[in-house]
């Protein structure tokens, strides 16, 4: 268990249709406007990052969408403190474009941007907009040289680089980044690739939700691959957030959620994304295992069961921190007045169950 208070972080909803694919009212706009608003009262409340989202083209609810990169820093410019984490996928991205963009909001914001390097699960989209789709380990190699370019442009000068998918000559980055070494760096996905990669190259780790124990053998997993690599990573698990002042009150929301889940939408989703988790040599990928419920919410957010009391969801949190989470990703129903609701009723609660474990080690 880390010594270091437990990170949060929210989804920005960047793209339409929230974070449920459902026909339940979701009181949260994808407008910018909107985003400004909540990125304040994330930041007020005590969220550390924000993470906008990545997408292309429209379907299971993303009828519109707002561009990462840009987002992340309108976001940045409307508050103080927060960090923004801008998704990018590599294709539509080179790393030299990635490196730029990134430095010079790094500049312009005091070092709060970071990055979350999406290796690809949505083969419609890539085809939509003209991008090859690479095999499923072959995505991750390339994410892999992707974030070995970053690292090398921001860190050093006349960087070179020959690589299968990225080649660099003499490259020099002015101005480099504020941040020290650079800024962080976060990747995703289960797979046995993609765990692989984080061990090796990335900052932080996102997984899908999770029960307690699935996640625990999934840190010690990458934490033993990541030591023997030399290297330290960090993990981030996704959560929807159902906080309620009873249990029945937030069972009943999450029932309703599913009870108008529009089937079509999810079932395309579902087919889509373990498509490409079979395409792994595994056979696994994020939502291998994940049932019509599970994928009601995009990334299995409801695995974690941060739905119930304000009291019955900071245990839950302490919990993940004890098997060595150091960040839990947020979605909610209604964001602007759930993230407050969670600042004011959930994170304090939270902290003073850290401290008491605290008290407790130190009388140990």
């Amino acid at each position: 268990m880390s010594q270091q208070p437990i990170k949060f972080a929210y989804w920005v909803p960047n793209v339409s249709g929230g974070l449920v694919v459902s026909n339940i009212e979701q009181r949260t706009s994808w407008d910018i406007d909107y985003n400004r608003k909540l990125a304040q009262i994330a930041e007020t409340a005590g969220f550390d990052y924000a993470l906008s989202q990545i997408r292309f083209t429209a379907g299971y609810g993303a009828e519109f969408q707002h561009e990462s990169v840009t987002i992340s820093h309108a976001l940045l410019a409307a508050t103080e403190k927060l960090k923004v984490i801008a998704a990018i996928l590599p294709g539509p991205w080179n790393p030299a474009l990635a490196a730029k963009q990134l430095a010079t909001i790094d500049h312009f914001t005091g070092g709060r941007i970071a990055i979350n390097v999406v290796s690809g699960w949505f083969k419609g989209e890539f085809h939509a907009i003209g991008e090859p789709w690479l095999e499923h380990d072959e995505r991750y190699r390339r994410s892999e040289e992707f974030i070995q370019a970053l690292k090398g442009i921001w860190t050093t000068d006349n960087f070179t680089f020959n690589g299968d998918f990225y080649r660099f000559r003499d490259y020099s980055l002015k101005p480099k980044p504020l941040q020290q070494p650079h800024p962080e760096i976060f990747q995703g996905g289960s797979s046995r690739a993609a765990r692989d990669m984080a061990a090796r190259v990335s900052d932080w780790y996102f997984t899908n939700g999770n029960t307690v124990e699935g996640i625990k053998a999934q840190v010690e997993d990458i934490r033993a691959k990541a030591a023997a690599n030399g290297h330290s990573v960090k993990i981030g698990v996704n959560a929807f957030v159902i906080a309620r002042e009873t249990e029945a009150e937030a069972r009943a929301v999450l029932d309703e959620i599913i009870a108008k889940a529009n089937p079509e939408a999810v079932n395309a989703f579902g087919s889509e994304v373990k498509n490409a988790g079979a395409a792994s040599p595994e056979g696994e990928g994020n939502w291998a295992k994940s049932t019509f419920e599970d994928l009601v919410q995009y990334n299995d957010g409801f695995k974690t069961n941060l739905i119930g009391t304000p009291q019955q969801i900071a245990e839950r949190i302490v919990a993940l921190k004890d098997v060595g989470v150091d960040l839990i990703l947020t979605g909610y129903l209604h964001f602007q007045e759930e993230v407050e609701y969670f600042g004011q009723h959930v994170l304090p609660l939270v902290r003073e169950l850290e401290q008491q474990r605290e008290g407790k080690r130190a009388v140990a």
